[in-house]
């Protein structure tokens, strides 16, 4: 029996997703250690291994077949846009995208101005846009705190994730249109999907009463 690979996205989603993992019987020892240099996990009994990487990567490695499973957030799947089955809603790392600047900018996505927008995410902000919303606007990426490009005159608004909104509020920006839901996900290769159907949709279903439970 092959090992089946699973890419975790590092940092509190990792830990939030072992802990699922962990409810549905499927472990993996040392993969919580702040300090280890390691960088694959093996549950041997299991035939499985388990690699911490970066969201935006983790589509990146399932698509490629480097890794056979992965999770994410909704977010990174969207913007990715790669060729991999979405296949759970873990229900975890909740949070909207949304459309967000000062209470002025509230008419300008009324009357479908042409405005400017920065963004982490250009590919979501484009298709909300331009397909969703049929507004023409200038796409502005950007990496850093998103949440200055309207306060210095770079955008009108923003294309950005929020959890609980505080950011925005302590610089005068509101939530102005939600986007989408997010949470995190679990994605499949195509291959992996057909090859290794039976344990993978075991490991699906094992997950989907841990997430049940969880609620």
């Amino acid at each position: 029996m092959r090992y089946l690979t699973v890419a975790l996205t590092k940092g509190r989603l990792a830990d939030k997703t072992m802990q699922i993992f962990e409810k549905a019987g499927i472990t993996c020892e040392g993969i919580d250690d702040k300090n280890t240099r390691k960088l694959i996990f093996v549950n041997e009994e299991l035939k499985m291994r388990f690699f911490l990487a970066k969201g935006p990567d983790v589509p990146t490695y399932v698509e490629y077949g480097a890794a056979d499973i992965g999770i994410t957030g909704k977010d990174t799947i969207m913007e990715e846009g790669r060729n991999i089955y979405e296949v759970l809603d873990l229900d975890i790392g909740k949070c909207r995208m949304c459309v967000c600047g000062p209470d002025s900018a509230k008419d300008l996505l009324s009357h479908y101005e042409q405005i400017r927008v920065a963004t982490k995410y250009p590919k979501i902000a484009k298709d909300y846009f331009y397909n969703k919303k049929r507004q023409t606007v200038e796409i502005i990426k950007l990496n850093g705190s998103i949440e200055l490009s309207p306060i210095v005159g770079l955008s009108e608004v923003i294309v950005d994730i929020v959890e609980t909104g505080s950011t925005l509020k302590e610089n005068g920006l509101k939530v102005l249109e939600e986007i989408c839901p997010l949470s995190a996900r679990m994605v499949v290769n195509q291959v992996s999907m057909r090859m290794e159907n039976e344990r993978i949709t075991r490991i699906i279903k094992s997950l989907e009463k841990a997430v049940r439970e969880n609620d």
